[in-house]
């Protein structure tokens, strides 16, 4: 029988040892940590987290770490079987990176050409930093994106070139790992 994955979502005031009380529910009942992405935002936790565990511990489980809401966190448990995994090395896989003045609109205008074009996107990850040698705000995105076919690529790249071009932002787009 295939295993269940848990993916939740977890947000709550920022604080030394949170990770290890999840770690440490998880592999008491039996999970195996698989990914996540974790951040500390404006003093806030937040994150997601794939855990992968044997069918009879799921609910055990999540029940468990419903328990740690007792401690200031929120959380949202979604469950269901494992799913197979893509290849990572699909042709249709590209990455985005994109640095520019911050300026609202910049994720709108990007995603409004991904949806036009069809193209899922898997991992996005966002950041304000200042320029070097002006201290200048700028805006970091780094996304990983599935194609709806390798074909689509060429048309999406032109796309997203005039628009870099446009919002004044330098933008990399390549295959493989990032």
């Amino acid at each position: 029988m295939s295993k269940v994955s848990l993916v939740m979502t977890i947000l709550g005031e920022d604080r030394a040892g949170l990770i290890e009380s999840l770690a440490d529910v998880v592999k008491r009942n039996g999970g195996n940590w698989l990914e996540s992405r974790m951040a500390h935002l404006a003093g806030q936790f937040a994150g997601i987290l794939r855990v992968e565990v044997e069918p009879e511990n799921a609910a055990l489980l999540t029940d468990a770490l419903r328990a740690l809401e007792s401690q200031g966190l929120q959380l949202i448990v979604h469950s269901e079987a494992t799913p197979e995994e893509a290849s990572e090395a699909h042709q249709g896989v590209i990455y985005l990176e994109l640095v520019g003045q911050d300026r609202p609109g910049i994720v709108s205008e990007i995603s409004r050409v991904l949806a036009t074009h069809g193209v899922n996107v898997e991992d996005l990850s966002t950041e304000q930093i200042s320029a070097a040698n002006s201290g200048q705000k700028l805006f970091k995105a780094t996304v990983k994106l599935q194609l709806p076919s390798a074909a689509a690529g060429a048309r999406l790249r032109a796309e997203l070139e005039k628009i870099a071009a446009d919002l004044m932002v330098d933008l990399n787009i390549h295959q493989g790992g990032s």
